[in-house]
């Protein structure tokens, strides 16, 4: 099919979508004028979103024309494997991980506190 009817029908979709939209708009307005409950929306409103919402998709894929595959293995094959995970900003020198060591004195002052900060 051509780029110009598969255009056509995501425009005739759209405006599909916006007139079931503006449809259920304005039946919860008319519900609300005869003071009735609202229960859900009429069968034909729904089955018309959902007929041109499927529209759309549909044109907007085939106007899209053939996917392609992402190589981002290409780039990262130029790397080393020891320097991929290699992200210096993520290092921190000073957790609380060393209280787990056998090793470990924990601070015995304030003033000590302050200074590891």
């Amino acid at each position: 099919m051509s780029a110009s009817f598969n255009k056509m029908i995501i425009i005739v979709g759209f405006i599909s979508l916006f007139h079931s939209a503006f449809s259920a708009a304005q039946h919860r307005s008319y519900l609300r004028i005869t003071a009735q409950e609202f229960t859900g929306l009429p069968l034909d409103i729904v089955v018309q979103a959902v007929t041109s919402l499927f529209a759309v998709m549909w044109g907007v894929l085939n106007v899209a024309g053939n996917l392609r595959e992402i190589h981002a293995a290409a780039e990262l094959n130029a790397i080393k494997w020891d320097t991929q995970r290699n992200l210096p900003s993520f290092y921190i020198f000073n957790h609380r991980g060393k209280a787990l060591s056998a090793e470990y004195l924990p601070p015995s002052s304030k003033a000590e506190l302050e200074h590891l900060e």
